[in-house]
């Protein structure tokens, strides 16, 4: 049992730790800067008070600012337990005084870590979770500028060139962008004309002909359709022009680091198992691994994982008004969509899948309450297949006895 526990309410040029004992007394309070040296500085003279007894960390972000003071923490061996910023901040009304400053912060977090014993630990992740889960967020950074520079890309079009806007799916057609890179007016694409299109697209990367003379034909065609001049033109298609190229640049930069998260994921002990369930590739997988840290242990049981994924409704009775049941106000977003994500691949191509998918449907479920509670059974199965360390297997797979 733990006579002192030590609260930590973390920043980033600066941290504020309160010392409490079993009591909830307060034994040391002392703003820290984010360095080492006074970290370490800060280590020695809690457990100096502790005089050899074990001691409680607790912290109320689990990274950025935080992360130099966790590893410091893990890497002495020191218990060290997660409290989310929102639980401090509810928990906190209960305290005396209605100010809100780093030192009672600290107080509320070490008097919580005291008090609660369902808080989660903080454990050191693998190398190649860190790895992933630098790399995941990073191809997430840039698939959320791909998709704003392409409605932009769209948006502009519209208001001076509606006919080429909506003869191309920008998102998919890689084609459609090229030809941005080089003709974006009606103009522009009536004089060059269907013959020397095609051949432009085909010297400058569109990869077959065929698809080279469809895009051709269809923005000739829609040049056709426009001879109107638009104030404003030239420059919007200067802007198209530019905006192509950087959908182009971020189509590579996207490849590339899916290549890297795809060899770093493959690298995980765990990875065949994983990939091993329908609806799961190398990026989701690179997602799952990244999300949880590679660490099952850290979750006890997959009904706390499915917690932390949102998969686990809690109730919202009050009164008269019972079996209202709700998705937490916390989870881990990412988590819930690569379960989501899966869930949707694995009802169309898993007949495992497709037979619950249907049996829900036939309940009266909805189409997302029915991939939701069959995301809720897959994390179970997945559960399983990493605690045992073997593949999935579906129906047709498993061997049949045969009665003599």
């Amino acid at each position: 049992m733990p006579v002192l526990w030590a609260g930590t309410d973390a920043g980033k040029a600066e941290h504020h730790c309160t010392v409490i004992n079993a009591e909830g007394a307060k034994m040391l309070s002392r703003r820290v800067p984010n360095n080492e040296d006074e970290l370490l500085e800060l280590l020695r003279d809690v457990l100096d008070l502790a005089d050899g007894d074990p001691v409680t960390w607790a912290v109320d972000l689990n990274a950025g600012g935080a992360a130099l003071w966790i590893a410091i923490l893990v890497n002495h061996g020191q218990k060290l337990l997660y409290i989310p910023g929102r639980t401090v901040h509810h928990a906190s009304a209960a305290y005396r005084g209605s100010g809100k400053t780093d030192a009672k912060d600290a107080f509320v977090i070490a008097d919580t870590a005291r008090m609660r014993r369902d808080l989660q630990p903080v454990t050191e992740a693998s190398g190649i979770a860190m790895d992933l889960r630098i790399l995941t967020a990073r191809r997430m950074d840039l698939s959320a500028d791909r998709t704003r520079a392409i409605n932009r890309l769209r948006a502009q079009l519209l208001e001076y060139f509606p006919a080429l806007e909506r003869a191309f799916d920008y998102s998919m057609s890689k084609a459609a962008l090229i030809l941005l890179t080089g003709y974006q007016s009606p103009a522009a694409l009536r004089r060059i004309g269907r013959a020397r299109l095609t051949a432009w697209l085909k010297n400058h990367g569109v990869r077959t002909i065929t698809s080279a003379k469809s895009v051709a034909d269809a923005a000739v065609t829609a040049g056709e359709a426009q001879h109107t001049v638009v104030p404003g033109e030239e420059t919007a298609a200067k802007m198209v022009r530019t905006l192509a190229r950087e959908v182009i640049v971020l189509d590579r930069e996207i490849a590339d680091l899916e290549a890297q998260i795809e060899g770093r994921f493959r690298e995980h002990p765990d990875a065949e198992v994983i990939t091993s369930m329908p609806g799961i590739g190398d990026m989701l997988g690179a997602e799952f691994i990244a999300a949880t840290g590679g660490n099952m242990t850290a979750f006890g049981t997959p009904d706390r994982l499915a917690g932390v994924a949102g998969l686990a409704p809690v109730p919202r009775d009050s009164g008269k008004v019972s079996g209202n049941l709700q998705r937490p106000r916390r989870y881990n977003r990412r988590l819930l969509r690569m379960f989501y994500l899966s869930a949707q691949v694995a009802a169309i191509h898993c007949p495992e899948s497709q037979r619950f998918y249907q049996r829900k449907r036939s309940e009266g479920k909805s189409h997302k309450q029915a991939i939701l509670a069959l995301a809720r059974r897959r994390l179970n199965v997945l559960w399983a297949l990493i605690r045992d360390h073997c593949a999935f297997e579906t129906a047709a797979d498993r061997p049949h006895t045969v009665a003599a």
